[in-house]
Formats: C-alpha cells, structure tokens, sequence
C-alpha cells in the first residue's frame, strides 16, 4: 500500500512558509529540537523494572512534528554534538562522553534513532500524526526501529550467547508503552487544536 506523501507536518502549520523568513524558523526548530532531545534524555522518571527516560519519546515525537528532512537534520545536529564531548546522551557523564560513549551499549539505539526519526517524519507527511490510532502504530514501528539495531549491537559487543533482549529491550517495554500513549494522545490533540484555532 502506498503513502500519501502530500500532507504538512506540524512545524509546517504555522509561521513562515517559504523564503529567508522559513530558513530562520527551520534553523530555530533545529536548535530547539536539539535542546529538547539533550534535556528529554536526562529526564528519569523513577518505575519498574528501570527508570523511564523521556529520551525516545522526544526522538520520535520530533521526527513526527519536523517531518523526515527537519527532523533527520536535527537528529544528526544532536549526534554531532554528543560525539564532539557535549553531555547530551541519557548516561554519558565525566567520565564517558563523546564516541568512547557512543560506540558503547547505546550506539545501536543511536543509529536506531535516526532510522525511527526518518520513519515517523514520514509517517507524519502521511497524515498518521492526526489519528490516534496510526499515531500510535507509527510509534510502535519507531520504537521497533530503535531497538532492532539497539539490541543487534549488544550483541556485536557482548556475544549473541547472552541475554541481550533481557538486558536492552524487556526491562524498557512498560515505559515505551506508557509513551506511546503519551504520544497517540498529544500529536492528534495538537492537530485539533490547530484546525479549531483556523474555524
């Protein structure tokens, strides 16, 4: 079945759609986008089996309101400035930051953010950011698309003789549930909030 890829994605819903006006307001989005992934992937919010971090929740609610091409440059900007040291990542610290920390257990899931950011960009130029349920199943599909290279790589590190899917996917599926929610709920809400403020 083929997409539809002619609707606008939420950024493109409001300001400035075209000229020197739209690159201003692009740039802008790029460096908030990147503010907003850095502080989502320090959130921790206490739960079991792990604490829940909001830092997927970001990566693929951007990629839904920023479209593919936006969303994907504002995921590289963010993965350029944790391999240039910044602490930008869930647990980099002092004492592991930069490409030491990015070619460790999470590289995987990095390279999975970029696959998932590209896929609800497009998902979203299809118009499943304004139902819940395909919002819900294109964040379904991102976070399969985090975790296949995530847990692919433990196992290039580790050994695929080890428990890799206990260690790096069953302990985070309550949280991502939780925040596939979160997300079916708020994009669809802020589309009817957009069409209601046009009437």
């Amino acid at each position: 079945m083929a997409l539809a890829m002619n609707d606008k994605v939420l950024t493109e819903a409001f300001g400035p759609s075209e000229g020197a006006a739209l690159r201003i307001k692009q740039v802008a989005m790029v460096v908030l986008g990147i503010a907003v992934l850095a502080i989502a992937a320090k959130i921790k919010i206490p739960m079991w089996p792990v604490p829940m971090t909001m830092g997927t929740f970001a990566v693929l609610t951007i990629g839904a309101a920023y479209g593919p091409m936006l969303g994907l440059t504002t995921i590289l900007g963010y993965l350029i400035i944790g391999a240039l040291g910044f602490d930008v990542f869930a647990g980099s610290s002092a004492e592991a930051y930069g490409l030491t920390y990015m070619m460790g257990g999470t590289g995987g899931y990095l390279v999975g953010y970029v696959l998932a950011t590209l896929a609800l960009g497009y998902a979203a130029r299809a118009g499943w950011d304004r139902s819940m349920g395909k919002m819900a199943l294109a964040m379904l599909l991102g976070n399969v698309i985090i975790y296949l290279p995530g847990v692919a790589w433990l196992g290039v590190l580790y050994g695929f003789d080890q428990p890799i899917v206990q260690w790096g996917l069953t302990p985070f599926l309550i949280g991502d549930a939780l925040k596939l929610g979160l997300a079916a709920l708020l994009l669809p809400a802020i589309w009817k909030m957009v069409g209601d403020a046009r009437k």
